[in-house]
């Protein structure tokens, strides 16, 4: 077999690779996913995801029966010591339980259906858990320098191709990032990348970056699920003590 031979057959071989691989489509680059008017990926809709009671552990099965629904955790944190000694606080407890706001993780990680309300320049979740909303300013604005630490913090997004990148800083630490309470600091950065797998299902990778609490970022990967035409979000109401309400208004009867 000759150089010029085994060169030729090299290159038959590459070229038929590159062909190969150009067939396949990336996630979030087909060109049948719903687009806005500028071109975008449009994730309009109501969405069913996982519900993660535990950042560290995998699971399947959307919240709310739809299929398709997966997470796959982060495995054991590293804390640091003040990370640690929140983590072991025996005075911690689940806020929602008061009916304190979910927050913008725990809106995430709920069973609850969100639902997402999207234009060029901004795009709106709607938390089923706790009524509440968070906006994503997608206009090319930066976080303001003095942020107000809230209960969701301040989201931007940009894209990068078809995904969308939202950012979330501006955290106070009265919430936790899941449901067994892993604690975070007003350092808390959440970045959400949210790629369509095809039209009906969206590729959503989070990673929570908080240098007080944690020796490295976690990183969470969850499959979200649209929801039948005709499924929508319902009204969620908590009312503090309201055991004793309810049972204040039967006894008046």
């Amino acid at each position: 077999m000759t150089i010029r031979f085994l060169r030729s057959i090299i290159i038959v071989a590459a070229v038929t690779a590159c062909l190969f691989l150009a067939s396949i489509p990336a996630i979030g680059q087909s060109s049948n996913i719903p687009r806005l008017s500028d071109g975008k990926p449009d994730f309009n809709g109501v969405w069913d995801h996982p519900r993660v009671g535990d950042v560290t552990k995998s699971g399947t099965g959307c919240g709310n029966g739809s299929l398709g629904c997966k997470q796959e955790g982060s495995g054991e944190l590293a804390f640091t010591p003040e990370g640690l000694a929140k983590w072991n606080d025996p005075a911690k407890f689940d806020y929602t339980a008061r009916c304190m706001p979910y927050g913008y993780m725990r809106g995430w990680g709920s069973s609850a259906p969100i639902q997402i309300m999207q234009t060029p320049s901004r795009l709106g979740i709607l938390f089923e858990i706790g009524s509440t909303y968070q906006v994503v300013f997608t206009d090319g604005r930066a976080h303001p320098k003095n942020l107000e630490p809230t209960w969701f913090g301040h989201s931007i997004g940009r894209y990068e191709g078809d995904t969308l990148v939202i950012e979330t800083i501006g955290f106070n630490e009265k919430t936790y990032i899941d449901t067994v309470e892993h604690p975070h600091s007003d350092q808390l950065r959440v970045t959400d990348r949210l790629t369509y797998i095809d039209s009906d299902h969206v590729l959503q990778e989070v990673t929570y970056e908080d240098p007080k609490t944690y020796l490295k970022p976690i990183k969470n990967t969850r499959v979200l699920a649209r929801m039948k035409p005709g499924q929508e979000l319902i009204e969620y109401v908590c009312m503090e003590n309201n055991k004793e309400l309810f049972e204040g208004l039967i006894i008046g009867h």
